[in-house]
């Protein structure tokens, strides 16, 4: 049974694992605003207690401070010292998530699509072969991610949240869209769901009539914080059971799993649970982005990487972190990033360098920063589209001024003249 940690119950854990009183107070001032919660598994399997607050896992789960900015954090703190209402506090914090570009890539202005004459709320289509499916039940996970881009799911804000209340809409959608290989069950996370829930998702699309949909994916960080979703949980062979299903039905079906650090490869729980995942079928790729006190070391990507490839998992992406919530603290700048991955992937045999990165996933789209190049005398950015709105600028290439500092797409001044996403 998952027993997880939040609000106040997370204020106690941390208590009752030895974190200091000034410790407990940046951690009520922080999760009035972003969202927290951990569950048994992290905070026995995963965290190094003898190492927090700098231990990988506590700084990827637990608040800091520097999540906010230095004014944001410094006017939320005065409410508490002060003991303001639950519902100032509430208040000046939907306030701040507006500061916080709650919904980035202009996820809800571009990507939402119409039905008929209606948003199809829940959904997302981006790129013209995939569509991304926001079930209304599947909007938590078993553990948040301090700098998870997502996080305006769980706070509590219906006016930045989304979700899809039942899969009638969609189903008919897909059936007009037939340019659509590949659906992507995301959120939150698909795997808190009940098998019976996310069955009454998928089943709808192996027919015939949606046999243009050749992809199922779900995007899920449960192989890392809940491995017990596919092993012990009541329903984790019925779940296993809806991806034989999809794969013979003819259909793909992908586990696109997030993994942010070796320690979470290294539980037997969760090597079984991906030996469970791929004998049904269905692959499971591994994508994170690259994130500060939490794995940006060129030896964690490459130990990541390699262990990885021995447990059958494909190394898929290692992104930037997005322009979103707590990204001042997580943020790496895009020169590190590439130093990181190209070191990273030095070390590692070509099994393991399918690993793309460093990719921002950007308004325009997927954005590779391909290397740092000398024209003249000036040093630049080469850049890449690998995904974008428009499929005819895949693959274009593109010049910036080297930034040491740029952190993001915005961030970067073209150069040479160059084209412009």
């Amino acid at each position: 049974m998952l027993k997880a940690f939040a609000h106040q119950r997370l204020e106690r854990l941390a208590r009752d694992r030895g974190m200091p009183e000034e410790y407990l107070h940046e951690l009520r001032v922080v999760s009035s605003v972003l969202p927290f919660k951990v569950n048994e598994y992290v905070v026995d399997e995963l965290i190094d207690w003898s190492a927090a607050p700098d231990d990988p896992i506590f700084r990827l789960t637990f608040p800091h401070r520097d999540m906010l900015p230095p004014d944001v954090y410094d006017g939320m703190a005065a409410l508490h010292r002060t003991a303001a209402s639950p519902e100032v506090i509430r208040k000046a914090a939907r306030e701040v998530h507006a500061r916080l570009n709650p919904n980035p890539g202009a996820q809800l202005e571009a990507n939402v699509p119409h039905h008929g004459e209606h948003p199809l709320d829940g959904v997302q289509h981006k790129y013209a072969e995939t569509v991304l499916v926001f079930p209304a039940q599947g909007q938590t996970c078993h553990s948040y991610c301090g700098y998870c881009f997502r996080w305006s799911q769980f706070v509590g804000n219906a006016d930045i949240r989304q979700a899809a209340p039942d899969v009638g809409r969609v189903v008919s959608y897909l059936a007009r869209h037939q340019e659509v290989t590949d659906v992507l069950f995301t959120g939150g996370d698909p795997m808190i769901m009940s098998s019976a829930v996310l069955d009454r998702w998928v089943a709808p699309l192996l027919t015939p009539d949606l046999d243009h949909i050749r992809t199922i994916r779900f995007g899920t960080k449960a192989l890392s914080y809940w491995p017990h979703r596919f092993t012990t949980d009541r329903d984790a062979d019925d779940l296993l059971r809806l991806f034989e299903r999809i794969v013979a039905d003819g259909r793909h079906a992908a586990v696109m799993a997030h993994f942010s650090h070796p320690r979470e490869l290294g539980n037997p729980a969760v090597r079984k649970a991906i030996r469970r995942i791929r004998d049904t079928g269905a692959v499971i790729r591994a994508q994170a982005p690259l994130i500060a006190h939490v794995n940006d070391r060129a030896e964690d990507w490459a130990v990541m990487w390699q262990r990885l490839v021995e447990l059958g998992v494909m190394p898929y992406y290692m992104f930037v972190e997005r322009d979103t919530g707590a990204r001042s603290y997580f943020s790496v700048p895009l020169t590190r990033a590439l130093e990181i991955y190209t070191d990273a992937l030095r070390s590692v045999s070509g099994l393991a360098r399918t690993a793309r990165g460093p990719v921002m996933s950007a308004a325009p789209g997927k954005v590779l920063v391909d290397g740092v190049v000398t024209v003249g005398d000036e040093e630049l950015f080469s850049l890449r589209m690998l995904q974008a709105r428009d499929a005819r600028l895949v693959g274009r290439q593109f010049f910036a001024h080297h930034d040491p500092h740029a952190e993001w797409l915005d961030d970067l001044r073209p150069a040479l003249g160059s084209w412009w996403p």
